[in-house]
């Protein structure tokens, strides 16, 4: 039986960069003397794979671990790294190689929707163009649409199991739930509020059902704190007394406009630090 097909650094970075996923190019610039690979060699690190190869050995490995330890402060951006072979790198080739980093952090959000319903739908697609990693979930079988398969940083989960479902979720998740079913509904907010990281919930509904949920919530363990971290009904506009300012369009593509336009808000400033990376007079001195 063959091998399976080595994932080139192209095809990794395509689909890393598609799905909102951590990662970094590493790119030969420069090179003297006797070197593993030529200037225009590339590889892909990831938090946990490494694609293609810039010539193995020791120099490679250090190449990696300042990739990932930039991953891992969340800095974005680009930065040259000089490695003597011989010296730093514990290679006895006795060249000199640069090596530029450029670190992607993600997206800058994580957006977990609960349902593929009408509102669903609506949220997903207008969710596309935002740099947001999109999560989107339902209990049934074969409800996401084909046109899912064309969305970048969209990934459809089946979750008939609303603990699991909420367990799986990366920190920092933005939730909205809107199932087909209340009690599913129920028992995802029930979940949510056991985490203490997701960064915001948001609950699909009228104020008569989140009195029923609130009481339910309550009997559950779940205090007057915790609760208030629901938005319930999501999309309104709220008033200085958190009281929501009802709005007459409730077709699903209003209230999802409005509910993404009450997130942007939370999500913040999705801008990073500074990316522009070396000055020019830096970068010409380095040649």
């Amino acid at each position: 039986m063959n091998a399976p097909r080595p994932t080139p650094w192209h095809e990794a970075l395509h689909r890393l960069q598609r799905e909102g996923l951590p990662h970094a190019l590493a790119t030969v610039v420069t090179s003297a003397g006797s070197t593993p690979r030529e200037p225009g060699a590339r590889m892909v690190i990831s938090e946990s794979d490494v694609f293609d190869t810039l010539g193995g050995g020791t120099f490679e490995f250090q190449v990696i671990d300042a990739a990932r330890e930039k991953l891992a402060q969340g800095e974005a951006g680009m930065s040259l790294e000089a490695f003597a072979l011989g010296g730093r790198s514990g290679q006895c080739c006795g060249g000199f190689v640069n090596v530029l980093l450029e670190v992607f952090p993600g997206s800058a959000a994580t957006l977990a929707i609960f349902g593929a319903g009408h509102v669903g739908n609506e949220l997903v697609r207008l969710a596309a163009p935002l740099p947001w990693r999109v999560l989107w979930h339902d209990s049934r079988e074969g409800v996401f649409p084909a046109w899912t398969k064309d969305q970048p940083r969209l990934v459809c989960c089946h979750a008939p199991d609303p603990q699991a479902a909420v367990a799986a979720l990366p920190a920092g998740s933005h939730a909205l739930v809107l199932t087909h079913d209340h009690a599913e509904d129920r028992a995802l907010v029930d979940a949510l509020l056991q985490r203490d990281d997701i960064a915001s919930i948001g609950l699909i509904g009228s104020k008569s059902k989140w009195a029923s949920f609130r009481s339910r919530l309550t009997d559950a363990g779940h205090d007057d704190v915790a609760l208030a971290r629901v938005r319930c009904p999501i999309g309104l506009a709220r008033g200085p007394d958190g009281e929501p300012i009802r709005g007459g369009d409730k077709t699903p593509y209003a209230i999802a406009i409005a509910a993404l336009a009450e997130l942007l808000p939370m999500v913040g400033n999705a801008e990073r630090a500074d990316q522009r990376g070396l000055a020019p007079a830096e970068l010409r001195a380095l040649f």
